[in-house]
């Protein structure tokens, strides 16, 4: 009697579930492929590539600020996204729409709130408050967790190389004039990091209303 066995060949299924490099590959491949598919449309819809009605690129203080902004980590505590919802729009206006971001590098959006969302900040407090708040927030909110940008006043604004940033914007679509990118650095010499700061969290949300 033959001690042979029959072993018919393994399905396609069976390979993939026994080999973990097939599984690896395929996985990323599904996962690309559903990538593409959600985020290439987008790039060719009017409401996420272009500006909604009033937007204006940051100034050269405004772009000054944006960068501290970023450095310092706010977005880390602070969202820049307000969700289509009752209680969001009740709490902090007009929910986010993409038109608002076309201008920036990268854009803010973001889930965490730690702090309170910024994205309609913009005008809601004086450009006072928003030096003491900086300075030492729980001078203005006592229960506050958000450390002091004490340094911030006292740190100049680097006016040299704000001409090459508005350059780089501009090749990435954001349409300031040859005027505009000439007077950048006189536009922010002799002003602070603070200055620059509040000057960015002032225009927050002001496009849309």
């Amino acid at each position: 009697m033959s001690n042979e066995h029959n072993t018919a060949p393994a399905s396609g299924h069976a390979r993939i579930e026994t080999s973990n490099w097939l599984m690896i590959v395929l996985i990323l491949v599904v996962v690309a492929i559903g990538g593409l598919v959600e985020i290439v449309p987008l790039f060719f819809q009017r409401s996420t590539t272009e500006p909604v009605a009033g937007l204006k690129p940051y100034t050269a203080l405004q772009l000054a600020g944006r960068d501290v902004y970023v450095r310092e980590g706010c977005y880390n505590c602070h969202s820049q996204m307000i969700r289509p919802f009752r209680a969001e729009t009740l709490r902090y206006g007009h929910y986010s729409v993409a038109g608002e971001f076309v201008y920036d590098r990268p854009f803010q959006w973001g889930s965490k709130r730690t702090g309170p969302d910024l994205q309609r900040v913009g005008g809601r407090y004086s450009d006072e408050w928003h030096r003491i708040h900086l300075n030492n927030p729980r001078d203005l909110v006592p229960e506050s967790n958000m450390p002091a940008y004490t340094w911030l006043a006292t740190a100049p604004v680097d006016a040299a190389i704000m001409p090459t940033k508005l350059k780089v914007l501009r090749q990435l679509g954001a349409p300031y004039s040859d005027a505009e990118v000439a007077q950048a650095a006189d536009d922010v010499k002799g002003k602070t990091e603070l200055d620059a700061l509040v000057a960015y969290l002032q225009v927050l949300g002001t496009a849309v209303k």
